[in-house]
């Protein structure tokens, strides 16, 4: 069944701020091979003109995708999380992340469409520092794959 069209322009409440830590930036460049020495090392990202390391461009992903969690547990939306695949995924940025930024997530449904009997939910996430300062928005979509018929 298709998805709900009045759902399109629908935001979500913001998310509880999600604190980036030195760690957990570390931890991610490792995880992808991204060696630049600005996520890891503070005077490499100071000498950049970052108050502090920096994260890589991809890391906002996981703060992004759960605070999309809010649209895809909307039981009004009624879209089935086990028949979805991630679609895309792109950023743009103000500004680099930074060890110690204290982001909050508000997500908006921007688009629902239905292709071949696949929904394809378009989610845009705005992420603001603890400043209310715009940082990023990202754009998720997901695809809910048809049924398979009996």
């Amino acid at each position: 069944m298709a998805l709900d069209q009045s759902f399109v322009g629908r935001t979500y409440p913001p998310t509880e701020p999600y604190e980036v830590g030195r760690e957990k930036i570390r931890e991610f460049a490792e995880a992808v091979g991204d060696a630049n020495p600005a996520y890891t090392d503070t005077e490499a990202a100071r000498a950049l003109g970052h108050p502090d390391v920096i994260a890589p461009p991809t890391f906002v992903f996981a703060i992004t995708f759960k605070a999309a969690g809010q649209v895809v547990a909307d039981p009004q939306l009624g879209l089935d999380y086990s028949r979805v695949v991630h679609g895309d995924q792109k950023f743009a940025y103000n500004r680099p992340l930074r060890a110690g930024d204290r982001l909050t997530v508000t997500s908006t449904i921007e688009t629902i469409r239905t292709m071949a009997g696949n929904d394809i939910l378009d989610i845009r996430g705005e992420v603001h520092d603890q400043n209310g300062e715009h940082v990023v928005t990202a754009w998720t979509k997901l695809v809910a794959r048809a049924a398979e018929e009996a």
